[in-house]
């Protein structure tokens, strides 16, 4: 079972130092998916905008400039509150966004605790399936039956009709 940290939030689209508008989003995160948060943005089209990228920005974000190319993130203070900036590009264009620094850094928290940092091959299942790959067998495995048990024969291997 799978299990999804989300938040409703309102960020700020930054259209000049003088002027912003807001936009609704949601930030998520699942277990299923341990290195990634997704962002939807609802810009009142039929279609949400969709981002995601590695948790780890995010956190580190949070704390200290980092990032380079379509996503970077870095925390400042607007009007003397504590936001968080995420500048995104795109082949479509470029959005610097403003983001409330103690709603995001909670979502975060929330999301570390679900999967703490380092352990997120856990979630990912890789080392039961290698270990199931890897493991002696009696027999034939069941990969060697896959293999073996052609699913599409070729003509060549069809039964005449007469023979």
């Amino acid at each position: 079972m799978h299990t999804v940290v989300e938040r409703e939030l309102e960020l700020k689209l930054v259209l000049s130092p003088e002027r912003s508008v807001p936009v609704p989003a949601r930030l998520a995160y699942r277990t299923d998916d341990p290195y990634a948060v997704h962002i939807t943005f609802h810009i009142g089209s039929d279609h949400p905008v969709n981002w995601t990228f590695a948790r780890e920005l995010l956190v580190e974000g949070v704390f200290r400039p980092c990032g380079h190319g379509d996503v970077r993130i870095w925390p400042t203070k607007v009007d003397g509150r504590s936001v968080i900036l995420v500048a995104l590009s795109s082949p479509d264009g470029d959005a610097l966004l403003e983001a409330p620094s103690a709603q995001v850094s909670a979502w975060l928290e929330r999301t570390l605790r679900v999967v703490p940092p380092g352990s997120e091959t856990e979630q990912l299942g890789i080392d039961d399936g290698l270990a199931e790959l890897l493991a002696p067998t009696t027999g034939r495995s069941r990969a060697e039956e896959l293999y073996l048990n052609d699913p599409w024969p070729s003509d060549e291997s069809r039964p005449e009709e007469g023979a």
